[in-house]
C-alpha cells in the first residue's frame, strides 16, 4: 500500500509527463507550419499573393498572333513536379498587348518561399472558356495561329515541337514573402516566337522574358520622320538592347531585352529591370538609330524620342544546314551594326530573321536592310538543348541598294 507522499510524488510525474507530451506536440506542429485555414500549408514562412501578366514584343511581319494558355503552374526546389496556379483557359491576340498593355494570366495565393521555374501549358484546341472570336470576326479555328498581312487574309496554324508538349519552361526565380505580392510579367516576343519554314509552314517556338515588377521602370518616346518633322512614323520597332562584350557566345553578346512597335501616333511603351541599355529604332526603309538609357529602380524615362532618315534598301538571301537536324529545328540570323548612342561605338542588333525547315535544309530570302555592311551572327535552334552546335558568325556582309546579297550556306556540324 502507498503512502501519501508516494501518491503526492506519482502525481507531479504524470503532470511533468503529460507537459512535456504538449510540449513537444507544439513544437511538432510549429515546426510544419501548421494549417493557417487559407488552405496554404507553409514551411514556416505564411503565405503571399502571386500575379502574373502577359505582354508583347510586337511585329508589323503578322495581323495577329494567337496564342491559347490553359494553364499556368510554378516549381519550388524541393517541390515533386510543377503546381497549376491558375487556369486561364483563353486565347490571347498577342499583337495586342503593346506599348505597356499587360492582360492578367493568373492571381493567386501561394506558400512562402523560392520559386525556380514556372510553365505556360498551351490549348490543343481554341478558347478553352470562352468564346472568343479573332480580328476577321470568325471564331478561332485553332489554339495558336497566325494572321498574315495577305489580301485577303491568310489563317496559319502554329505548330508546336514535341518537345514543349509539356509545356513552355520559363526558367526564372522568384520569391513569395509572407504577406507580400509577387508581381510578374511575362514579355512573349512574337517575332521571335514565330518561324516561318519555306513550305508555308509556321512553327511556334516561344521566347519570353520575365519581368519583376516590384523594381520595373518604364521608357517611352516618340518617332518621327526626319524628312518630314513632326510627322509620327507608325511601326517602328524600338528595343531595349544589352551588350555584353563579356558573354561566353557571341550570339549573347548582344541580347534585346524588351521590344515593341510604336502605334499610330508614333509614339512607343516599353517595361524594363533597372540597367543600362541601348535603345534602337529601326523600321525598313529607314537608317537605324540608338540611344544609351541608364535606368534606375521604379522610374519613368519619358521623351526618349527618334528621328529617322530615310534610306535606300537591299536584301539577303541564303541557307543553312544543320547536320542531322529535324523540322523541329531551326535557326536565328541576327544582322548586327555598331552604333553610338552615348557610350562609345557598340554592337546592335538591327534585324533578326528565323530560319526555318524546308526538305533537307533551312532557307530564307529577301531579308530587306537598309543599305551599309552587316555582321551576320548565327545560331541553331535546337528541339533537343542537350545538342548544342556552335554559333557562326559571317563577318563584313555587304547590302547593295536595289540588289539582292547571297551569303554562302551556313553550316551547323554535329558537336
Amino acid at each position: 500500500m502507498m503512502s501519501k507522499d508516494n501518491i503526492g510524488i506519482l502525481g507531479m510525474v504524470r503532470y511533468l509527463l503529460l507537459f512535456c507530451v504538449i510540449a513537444v506536440g507544439l513544437m511538432a506542429i510549429v515546426a510544419t507550419g501548421g494549417d493557417d485555414g487559407s488552405g496554404v500549408i507553409g514551411g514556416g514562412g505564411g503565405s503571399g499573393t502571386l500575379s502574373v501578366g502577359l505582354t508583347d514584343a510586337s511585329t508589323d511581319d503578322y495581323q495577329a498572333v494567337y496564342v491559347t494558355i490553359n494553364e499556368v503552374q510554378v516549381h519550388m526546389p524541393d517541390a515533386d513536379g510543377f503546381e497549376t496556379v491558375d487556369t486561364p483557359e483563353t486565347t490571347y491576340n498577342l499583337l495586342e498587348l503593346v506599348n505597356g498593355l499587360i492582360e492578367q494570366l493568373a492571381l493567386t495565393e501561394l506558400e512562402a518561399g523560392d520559386y525556380t521555374q514556372m510553365r505556360l501549358i498551351l490549348g490543343e484546341g481554341p478558347d478553352g472558356a470562352d468564346d472568343g472570336t479573332n480580328i476577321l470576326g470568325d471564331p478561332h479555328p485553332f489554339a495558336n495561329y497566325i494572321i498574315d498581312t495577305s489580301v485577303p487574309a491568310n489563317v496559319v496554324e502554329l505548330k508546336t515541337p514535341s518537345a514543349q508538349q509539356s509545356g513552355i519552361k520559363i526558367v526564372h526565380g522568384f520569391t513569395i514573402n509572407d504577406g507580400g505580392e509577387t508581381e510578374l510579367v511575362l514579355d512573349f516576343d512574337a517575332q521571335k516566337s514565330v518561324v516561318k519554314t519555306g513550305g508555308g509552314k509556321y512553327i511556334l517556338k516561344p521566347t519570353i522574358k520575365v519581368i519583376d515588377t516590384a523594381v520595373s521602370s518604364t521608357i517611352s518616346g516618340s518617332v518621327t520622320d526626319d524628312g518630314d518633322p513632326g510627322n509620327p512614323i507608325e511601326g517602328v520597332s524600338v528595343s531595349a538592347q544589352v551588350y555584353d562584350d563579356a558573354a561566353a557566345d557571341i550570339k549573347d553578346e548582344v541580347l534585346i531585352q524588351a521590344s515593341t512597335v510604336t502605334d499610330e501616333n508614333g509614339e512607343y511603351k516599353m517595361i524594363l529591370e533597372p540597367g543600362t541599355y541601348n535603345i534602337v529604332a529601326y523600321k525598313d526603309a529607314y537608317s537605324p538609330e540608338c540611344t544609351n538609357v541608364v535606368l534606375e529602380s521604379e522610374t519613368d524615362l519619358t521623351d526618349q524620342d527618334f528621328t529617322l532618315s530615310a534610306a535606300t534598301t537591299g536584301t539577303v538571301s541564303g541557307s543553312v544546314e544543320i547536320e542531322n537536324g529535324g523540322e523541329d529545328d531551326s535557326a536565328t540570323l541576327s544582322f548586327r551594326q555598331e552604333c553610338d548612342g552615348g557610350s562609345g561605338p557598340e554592337p546592335i542588333e538591327v534585324k533578326s530573321a528565323n530560319v526555318g525547315y524546308e526538305g533537307a535544309t533551312w532557307t530564307y530570302s529577301a531579308v530587306t536592310l537598309p543599305v551599309g555592311t552587316y555582321d551576320v551572327i548565327a545560331s541553331a535552334d535546337m528541339a533537343d538543348e542537350a545538342d548544342e552546335r556552335t554559333t557562326q558568325e559571317i563577318s563584313d556582309v555587304e547590302v547593295t541598294d536595289g540588289a539582292d546579297t547571297e551569303i554562302a550556306p551556313i553550316i551547323f556540324p554535329e558537336p
